[in-house]
């Protein structure tokens, strides 16, 4: 038994016999070295872990046979040593040890080989000997081994071949780690005869290439003399005139010096080509595309911003911010041409306009139209395109958008910005940031066309439906504008002003005029339930349809069910007032609605029951809500078991704006009072019964006044949000602002 220490090579290892140099960075090895050569006579145990990918390998990771070497030389250098190390013998290693100065030791015993039969080793030795210089004459190998295999001796013989041929680290670990020397030899016979066959069939492929080659160039040279032929004859190739006809387009674009000498190369590249390479195609469909781009072509925009704004007028009601942005860009450019347009981000609930205002945008201003959706997209190069090079190569999403419609000014529609997807194929949202920064789109560059395109003339609007879910990065690029859902009031009057004369105009039979406000209220309540106005402008198409194929010229309430069927919806909330029941506002995908909160208590021991598909948000304010009810309400809760159900169990509920119809319901339940069916809330709730601020408040109320709520209890810190709701909600709903639960209690329960 011997101790020893250790130094670990990840990338190379030793064997016996056998000499390296190394150069030492790390403060560990250099002390481990002056250890060796102070203390150990100069002796090293050399090993590699097993799993060379490992970063940090630890004592199992090490193997149990590794190789004794001599400190030939070292020498300090800056900061570093350099050494060098011959390989002494095998070892196997009983353990692996630290000692308080952080160098790794090891308890080693020497390796006894195996006994071998003298013919066995001729016979191997021999076979050995052949194939090593049938390997060192077809690998063009240097013969300088040849050199050092002056002694018999296998074992020594296998250990030098090992070290000298290119394998790679996995395998020379093999031969560091097999004692047997019989059993190296015909692994190494096995693995040079593998890399002569190898060879063999590199020199057949190589010969069959340059046989190709040849006749590549033969073919080239004929094509060349056809040329002058057909020069001499003035006739003309098909790949002459598309040449031609490149290079007149180039003449025809302003570009920057750098962008035409690459068009020019990519054209001369096509002229000396073979037009059967496959090359060939691919740089023809570039060149193509790249010179029907429109890069200095645009469209003639609209510049008087009262005629803008008229337009915008007609085709969309309401959407102030959005028309006045679009007018004071219009009215600024006639100012300042370098101005840049506006990022404008449409956020809100399906149905109130935000694709459809995004083209009139464009019809009003005299712009081309391009819409790109990006929902549940999760691969960057969707955006900016994959190099020509790649099989079914093609130019990104916005690059494609400007070829259609023929303009480097368009309007660009990027829907649905918060339902992009970030994975292992990349990060959609960080593209984006570059296609919309002012600052960087002037010189975008998309991998199909490896030249920067200039994307400052382009207006984008982005449109989603949940502010929260766009990416952070993203939202600081842009500006929001927060369309909301109608009221019942602006959803007649878009049916009255935009939907039913269009409609009517197109089915000639049916007046616009036959429907009353009231027949109009009507529909909306009973067979409509969205934020906005798709689903209203589909039922009067339906409606309209149904009366001019059965000649109907006067409709009423009667007549409006029995062609549409039996209403599908109803505004009303609780039929009645009840004990532990109310009203939780809600903001959903279609806009504000209203979730019914019930609390009942049965005997038990003080469990809390939840069901209505809730999430871990809303069961967590659930335990918040009975905490303030123990504590603040001094309530013994621990005889009773509370069930909490919220109707409607079908939709996913999560968030804490529930918390305060949840504590209100609870507290009806334990006073035994009951509140009124018309009231609703919308509230989180702290553990000292704070009512804190929320989102989406506009929406909700909206909501509960289009659902016939009469009263609502808000947070206080949400006062500023009612500056944006609309009159009509103001004026015909109570609105009470809290800031504790107390207020609410006092006023409904006490």
């Amino acid at each position: 038994m011997q101790n020893i220490p250790v130094i670990i090579l990840k990338n190379l290892i030793i064997l016996p016999n056998q000499e390296i140099k190394l150069e030492l960075n790390n403060t560990i090895s250099k002390k481990t070295v002056v250890e060796a050569t102070n203390k150990f006579n100069s002796e090293i145990l050399v090993i590699a872990p097993m799993d060379t990918f490992e970063e940090e390998p630890g004592v199992d990771d090490l193997p149990k046979v590794g190789v004794v070497a001599k400190i030939k030389s070292r020498i300090a250098t800056d900061g570093g040593m350099k050494i060098k190390l011959k390989g002494l013998k095998r070892v196997a290693v009983n353990k692996y040890y630290n000692t308080t100065d952080d160098i790794l030791y090891s308890e080693v015993m020497y390796i006894e080989l195996p006994a071998i039969v003298k013919e066995e080793e001729r016979a191997i030795t021999r076979k050995l000997n052949s194939v090593l210089r049938e390997y060192i004459s077809i690998c063009n190998s240097s013969n300088d081994i040849l050199n050092l295999l002056t002694d018999k001796d296998l074992n020594k013989a296998t250990d030098i071949i090992a070290s000298f041929l290119p394998f790679d680290i996995a395998k020379k670990l093999r031969y560091m780690q097999e004692i047997n020397p019989i059993k190296r030899a015909k692994a190494l016979i096995i693995d040079m005869s593998e890399e002569i066959k190898v060879q063999e069939l590199d020199s057949e492929l190589d010969n069959k290439v340059n046989d190709v080659l040849s006749e590549d160039q033969r073919k080239f040279i004929l094509k060349e003399k056809v040329k002058i032929i057909n020069e001499e004859l003035g006739e003309e190739t098909i790949t002459n005139s598309e040449i031609k006809r490149f290079r007149e387009m180039l003449a025809k674009l302003r570009l920057s010096s750098k962008v035409k000498e690459k068009v020019e190369l990519e054209i001369k590249k096509l002229e000396f080509m073979n037009e059967s390479s496959p090359e060939f195609s691919v740089i023809r469909n570039y060149l193509d595309y790249l010179l029907n781009l429109p890069w200095n072509k645009s469209t003639k925009e609209n510049s008087n911003f009262n005629k803008v704004r008229e337009s915008l007028d007609k085709t969309h009601y309401g959407l102030e911010e959005t028309k006045e942005r679009i007018t004071e860009y219009v009215a600024i450019k006639n100012i300042n041409k370098n101005i840049n347009p506006p990022i404008i981000c449409l956020v809100g609930p399906p149905g109130v306009g935000k694709t459809s205002i995004a083209m009139s945008i464009a019809d009003a201003m005299n712009r081309k139209f391009y819409k790109i959706s990006v929902g549940g997209l999760n691969d960057a190069t969707e955006l900016v395109g994959s190099r020509k090079t790649y099989l079914a190569s093609s130019p990104g999403k916005i690059i494609s958008g400007i070829n259609k419609v023929g303009a480097n000014n368009p309007v660009i529609l990027i829907d649905e910005v918060d339902k992009m997807v970030k994975d292992y194929k990349g990060d959609p949202a960080s593209v984006l940031l570059e296609i919309l920064d002012p600052v960087q789109n002037k010189k975008f560059v998309d991998n199909y066309l490896e030249e920067p395109f200039d994307l400052s003339n382009v207006l984008f609007v982005l449109t989603a439906n949940y502010l929260e879910d766009i990416p952070y990065a993203l939202l600081d690029r842009v500006e929001v504008i927060n369309l909301n859902s109608y009221t019942i009031f602006e959803k007649k009057d878009i049916a009255r002003k935009y939907l039913l004369p269009k409609i009517c105009e197109e089915h000639v039979l049916v007046e616009k005029e036959r429907f009353s406000d009231d027949l109009i209220y009507f529909i909306i309540n009973n067979y409509t339930n969205e934020a906005g106005v798709r689903e209203l402008n589909r039922v009067l198409i339906s409606l309209v349809r149904k009366m001019a194929i059965n000649n109907i010229k006067t409709i009423t309430r009667d007549k409006v069910v029995k062609l549409l069927g039996n209403p599908k919806y109803s505004v009303t909330t609780l039929k009645e007032d009840n004990i532990g029941v109310t009203n939780a506002l809600a903001y959903t995908k279609n806009g504000g609605a209203i979730s019914t909160v019930e609390v009942i208590s049965i005997s038990g021991s003080g469990k809390i029951i939840t069901t209505g598909n809730l999430g871990n948000v809303m069961k967590e304010s659930i335990e918040v809500i009975t905490s303030v009810v123990k504590n603040k309400y001094k309530y013994n809760l621990s005889k009773i078991d509370l069930h909490f159900h919220y109707l409607s169990a079908d939709l996913k509920k999560d968030g804490p704006s529930a918390g305060l119809a949840t504590i209100m319901a609870l507290l009806s339940l334990l006073e035994k009072k009951k509140i009124a069916s018309d009231i609703a809330f919308t509230g989180e709730i702290s553990l000292n019964g704070n009512v804190l601020k929320i989102g989406g408040l506009k929406e909700k109320l909206i909501g509960a006044y289009n659902h016939g709520i009469k009263e609502v209890f808000i947070p206080k810190d949400n006062e500023m949000d009612l500056v944006y709701l609309p009159q009509i909600v103001k004026e015909k709903m109570t609105i009470n602002l809290v800031s504790n639960i107390d207020e609410a209690y006092t006023k409904l329960l006490k």
